[in-house]
């Protein structure tokens, strides 16, 4: 009996020691596919962040086109309805003598009122008359010589400007004072005496 038992230790001590190498085997392969699928799992992460990413930078670009191309579509119009009212408003300058000449007038200044409350409706607002001259809301197309007026100021809005939601659309045409010719003149004669002949 002492045989058959000593003969029997020796097989679970094998079955064992190839349990455990199978183990250890089992451990490094698990390990292995953990590294594998942590590494997908980065990749496909990262793939999604530039997913996400790409279609923030497309739907703004979308936008962009869109407010681009309404805005065109929109400043066309909005020039269109500014003649309009440069038109209503060179009717109003004519007198009235006639009581059916007065009615057409009081007409005519209603409609352009329901113009103007569209056009603020829409964003646009009527460049404010100013005494200083800016380039950035005026376009000079005159100078006048003028004593009562500084240099550069602002004498007559020939054609109101307009602003669309905080853009200059259309420039304010005005008339701009100039040095009187007696100031040019004898600044000229300064100039002319003092060159040497």
């Amino acid at each position: 009996m002492s045989d058959n038992t000593q003969q029997a230790d020796p097989t679970p001590d094998s079955s064992a020691s190839r349990a455990t190498g199978s183990g250890a085997a089992n451990a490094s392969d698990s390990d292995s596919e953990r590294d594998v699928l942590r590494s997908e799992r980065d990749e496909l992460l990262t793939q999604l962040a530039r997913a996400r990413a790409d279609y923030q930078n497309l739907r703004k670009r979308t936008q962009i086109d869109i407010d681009n191309a309404v805005r065109r579509s929109l400043e066309n119009l909005l020039q269109n309805l500014f003649v309009v009212v440069d038109n209503l408003d060179l009717a109003l300058k004519t007198e009235a003598r006639s009581e059916d000449a007065r009615q057409l007038a009081h007409g005519v200044e209603l409609t352009r009122r329901q113009f103007l409350h569209a056009l603020s409706q829409e964003g646009a607002a009527p460049i404010p008359d100013s005494a200083e001259f800016d380039p950035k809301l005026h376009e000079a197309v005159t100078t006048v010589a003028s004593a009562e007026h500084a240099p550069g100021a602002v004498v007559d809005v020939l054609r109101r400007g307009w602003t669309w939601r905080g853009t200059v659309l259309r420039a304010a045409h005005v008339r701009v004072a100039a040095a009187p010719a007696a100031q040019t003149g004898s600044s000229s004669d300064s100039a002319t005496a003092s060159k040497p002949n």
